[in-house]
């Protein structure tokens, strides 16, 4: 899609944006949605990017400085991992991420989340990580980490913005409305830290069924529908103002 078309489009559905300012005096939880090889590495997958990607690229880096200053300061982190079972497809994708495979393992700058004690991990088979987080008892995963650390604010990054990224955040905002989620007050969206695939329209047409994506335009829908839902979106993140306890 051309620039000028997707200026135009920004224009009419803006997405103001933010900046966040941790100040330690709010219980903040970071949630890191599917950064595994088999969407952000080059050639890992179907739905892996087939060249560098500096959208992709960005988001990783960008959701790695995060994680890492919430570790440090031992603020809770919950990452989904995207883990399908070989035999259950999820339409119209093709095979993705299966369970088992380095496809659906976290990216090599997040694996050492696996080792830190500070951090939830949800291997999820489905789109919506809020639903992947059901246990087969009615539990949910992502409800008891909100709830078990106080949390009323989480930050969300992660892939794709308009997909997984979404679903997530409008199941967590509709909870949240039902007060299913205890503490929980806000959901923001921080948009350097999300990303999602690029699939031109003269691409698509070589592929069966396939829907075309451009990338910088299905970001910025994805975090004006994230908006449009309740949740808050920024484009900054400061700790400079944190006081520790």
């Amino acid at each position: 899609m051309a620039p000028k078309t997707i200026d135009m489009l920004k224009k009419d559905l803006p997405v103001e944006q933010g900046s966040l300012v941790f100040s330690g005096s709010v219980k903040t939880g970071l949630v890191l949605v599917d950064i595994v090889n088999g969407f952000c590495t080059v050639g890992a997958g179907n739905l892996a990017p087939t060249q560098p990607d500096k959208q992709i690229s960005l988001m990783v880096d960008e959701s790695v400085k995060l994680a890492r200053m919430f570790c440090d300061k031992k603020w809770p982190v919950f990452a989904f991992l995207d883990s399908h079972h070989p035999d259950i497809p999820e339409p119209p994708y093709p095979p993705h991420c299966i369970n088992g495979t380095d496809e659906a393992e976290l990216v090599p700058a997040l694996k050492w989340l696996e080792n830190n004690s500070n951090v939830t991990l949800r291997r999820k088979e489905c789109i919506d990580g809020f639903l992947g987080s059901f246990e087969k008892d009615g539990s949910n995963v992502f409800v008891s980490w909100v709830k078990n650390n106080q949390i009323k604010n989480i930050l969300v990054v992660g892939i794709c913005t308009d997909i997984c990224v979404l679903d997530f955040v409008c199941s967590t905002l509709s909870a949240r409305n039902r007060r299913f989620l205890g503490p929980l007050e806000d959901v923001i969206v921080y948009s350097p830290g999300c990303a999602t695939y690029d699939l031109p329209a003269h691409v698509a047409d070589t592929i069966p069924d396939a829907l075309a994506h451009p990338q910088d335009l299905m970001h910025h829908i994805g975090l004006y529908m994230a908006k449009g839902r309740g949740a808050k979106v920024v484009s900054e993140v400061s700790f400079d103002a944190v006081k520790e306890p």
